[in-house]
């Protein structure tokens, strides 16, 4: 099937290890198939997966030239409604089966997945699923020639210590968007140290766990002051973030 899209929902589409997940995903399910909610749908396809699914899809888009795209593609479907509206003031109707968000980036910093889910999962059912279940954060000590916040997309960097997980989400928990934590890193390279690298892995559903693709979550580079650093030499460093609020929210400072 060809897809009508917008530029960025376009490159979505190309990125084929994001999509091939979520199909997986979305295939793999197999409990009540009644109601499936698709929020931030874009141009449809997670909607389009979960069209021979379920008997009825309801599919929420913000954007306007984007939910009109979803429309004409789905349009073949009669258990498809799209809905171009904020996820976030939609009035759900009744309780779903599933709940598709797919509204994700690095650590859940510059998009809306996290008060989108903490507001539409009390309209998912008592043993219902949310797709994708949450996601993994690991950081890292680099070498940054950028000292701004910055995307891995082009850009040279030098790691200084092994990768540690720093949290894990799962999205069917209430989840405080404001979050801090307390790193302690521990270099194995001699060098300058002056950032973070956060990594995130998104957990699908028990069996697919999938690393950065060029559109789901390339790894985000963090700057802070340099400090020199020795083999075993432990760095501290306090992390902040506001999921939801854009990068603009990140602070750090040594401990």
């Amino acid at each position: 099937m060809k897809f009508k899209t917008t530029p960025y929902h376009s490159d979505l589409l190309k990125d084929k290890d994001r999509l091939s997940v979520f199909f997986e995903a979305i295939i793999e399910y197999d409990l009540n198939n009644d109601l499936a909610y698709d929020l931030g749908c874009g141009s449809g396809v997670l909607s389009y997966f979960l069209a021979d699914k379920f008997n009825e899809v309801i599919s929420l888009e913000i954007d306007e030239k984007a939910s009109k795209c979803a429309q004409e593609n789905l349009s073949d479907y009669s258990n498809v409604k799209v809905i171009n509206t904020d996820a976030l003031e939609f009035n759900f109707p009744k309780k779903a089966d599933l709940i598709v968000c797919e509204m994700l980036d690095t650590a859940l910093i510059d998009e809306e997945e996290v008060p989108v889910l903490n507001n539409a999962k009390k309209y998912l059912t008592e043993d219902g699923e949310i797709i994708p279940q949450g996601i993994i954060n690991t950081v890292e000590l680099v070498n940054l020639e950028r000292h701004y916040v910055h995307w891995d997309e082009d850009v040279n960097y030098d790691v200084l210590s092994k990768p540690i997980v720093y949290s894990k989400i799962n999205f069917k928990d209430d989840i405080n968007p404001e979050f801090q934590v307390n790193l302690k890193l521990k270099a194995n390279k001699e060098g300058i140290v002056n950032g973070l690298k956060i990594t995130t892995f998104t957990k699908l559903n028990d069996n697919i766990i999938c690393g950065p693709t060029p559109m789901l979550n390339p790894p985000l580079l963090i700057p802070l002051d340099d400090v020199e650093v020795k083999v075993n030499d432990y760095i501290n460093v306090e992390l902040k973030y506001i999921m939801g609020n854009g990068i603009e929210s990140i602070k750090t400072k040594y401990l």
